[in-house]
């Protein structure tokens, strides 16, 4: 929760324009403008009710203003910001039910409670129905005021949290679910933005593990029609005699075992979202019936004989080469350029290792609830580790290191000793910029890790390691010194 107080210290009205500074980072703290306290704005033409509760509204805690008309009413909201206004609906000029009316449409964010007189409960049921937060009736007792007050305060307190909450997710380092702040991935969620309203085909590129599935249910939830059906298909998981049927239905009888009618994916996504993962491994046959529906917008079921009209939007995804495939005579052309109408390409993690923290982060957070750990983070040195592996399986291997670190460690913070060897690797392996002698580093790269398999096969005794290596036990020591492998695998060792 973020730290409001007590009361609820943040002025409704101006908060977005004093501003809502968001630092960047997952931890980010949000500090806020705050004035004094909440302002209450009483409307009411009976002096005693309006001095009873200014008087009310003051021991509470809060600034008062008054007014005894609707005319002075709105002078009041149109210069000062107001968070609260209690209404008489009996107030002259207007009337409190048009006066409600001017401040639900020119002021949104500012509640009102309404004060009836007591045998017209019909006024308040028309009030609420209108946007009334809440109602009294008069003649009221004072701890009845306090107590709509407080739970209006507290109703206004969580708006605002959620509003924070909202330009947080808009601000942090991501878009909807995908993480990263580096300059790949924004463009991507550039992208996002420009094609979610659009019912483009969209072809997602990217290596197995990138987030593919993710990033196509971010854009069908960033489309026009959020509750539309969204329905997604591995093309690749579908035995190949039974993915005509999946993808177009097919009719009882149409084949032996179908007992009766079934819907394809494609009816199912009607006036939706289709998700074609692994396209690149559609059979040919099929390639031509998924082109004539994108075009046609109908398809025919197995066994039917007549067609069958369905609109969707199709979102496609691949981890091949399609325009080798297009040359090779794997994936007609006429369907990869039909498809192909707006290409995202998704980074693999090796390109982008500027967001491993913020990813490692939120894959801490969430397997920390999953086995009801508390760990803080990783060490900087660990950090740095994985920053220089090449991660073969992308975010998806991220995710299952990050889960298998957190369920078997019992420790504050991940530590380098915690990772797997492999990792350790990465650490040893020439940079790209060693332009001299790169065959040589190359050689000690290949020997240092061959030194490092050794140990670990050995229990990390240097004397098994000069056995099970078929060498002088002094050569392997001499080795270890001029590789500088010798306290790496100490500290592996004590991992």
């Amino acid at each position: 929760m973020f730290p409001f107080g007590a009361r609820f210290a943040l002025n409704w009205n101006i908060g977005l324009k004093r501003g809502i500074a968001l630092a960047s980072g997952p931890r980010a703290a949000v500090a806020i403008d705050r004035p004094a306290t909440v302002t209450v704005l009483i409307v009411d033409d009976e002096d005693a009710s309006r001095n009873l509760c200014r008087d009310v509204v003051a021991d509470s805690g809060l600034r008062t203003r008054t007014a005894s008309t609707t005319e002075q009413a709105l002078e009041i909201l149109d210069q000062n910001p107001i968070d609260i206004v209690i209404i008489d609906l009996r107030v002259p000029q207007l009337g409190g039910i048009e006066l409600l009316k001017r401040i639900r449409e020119f002021y949104p964010q500012t509640a009102v409670i309404v004060l009836t007189q007591y045998g017209t409960i019909e006024s308040a049921v028309e009030a609420t129905r209108v946007g009334a937060t809440d109602y009294l009736t008069k003649p009221f007792h004072v701890p009845e005021l306090r107590g709509k007050l407080d739970r209006v305060i507290r109703s206004l307190e969580i708006d605002q949290e959620n509003r924070i909450l909202r330009e947080q997710l808009r601000t942090r380092p991501g878009f909807g679910g995908l993480i990263g702040v580096s300059p790949k991935m924004q463009r991507v969620y550039r992208l996002i933005e420009k094609v979610s309203q659009h019912n483009y085909p969209v072809l997602i590129l990217g290596e197995s593990g990138t987030g593919k599935e993710l990033l196509a249910r971010l854009i069908h939830r960033e489309s026009a029609d959020p509750e539309a059906p969204f329905i997604a298909v591995n093309l690749a998981a579908i035995p190949r005699e039974l993915a005509e049927s999946a993808l177009f239905g097919h009719e009882r009888g149409a084949f032996t075992g179908a007992h009766r009618q079934q819907l394809g994916k494609f009816e199912l996504a009607s006036n939706g979202t289709l998700f074609l993962d692994e396209i690149g491994d559609l059979r040919m046959d099929l390639q031509a019936k998924l082109l004539r529906a994108i075009q046609e917008g109908e398809i025919e079921r197995v066994g039917g004989t007549r067609p069958i009209k369905t609109e969707f939007r199709l979102i496609a995804a691949t981890n091949v080469d399609l325009e080798k495939a297009v040359k090779e005579g794997r994936f007609r052309e006429d369907l990869y350029y039909r498809i192909n109408v707006i290409p995202i390409k998704l980074p693999p993690l090796r390109e982008r290792t500027d967001d491993i923290p913020q990813l490692a982060d939120f894959f801490i957070r969430r397997y920390n609830t999953k086995f009801r750990k508390h760990i803080q983070g990783m060490t900087d040195a660990t950090m740095a580790v994985l920053q220089r592996y090449w991660w073969p399986g992308n975010i998806r291997e991220l995710e299952n290191l990050i889960e298998r670190l957190v369920a078997v460690s019992d420790k504050d913070f991940i530590s380098e000793e915690d990772l797997p060897l492999e990792f350790h690797f990465a650490q040893l392996e020439p940079t790209a910029a060693a332009k001299q002698n790169l065959f040589e580093e190359a050689t000690n790269t290949f020997e240092r890790n061959f030194i490092l398999r050794a140990l670990e096969k050995s229990g990390w005794s240097v004397t098994a390691a000069a056995e099970y290596l078929g060498i002088p036990l002094s050569t392997l020591k001499y080795k270890m010194d001029r590789l500088e492998v010798r306290e790496f695998a100490k500290r592996l060792r004590g991992a």
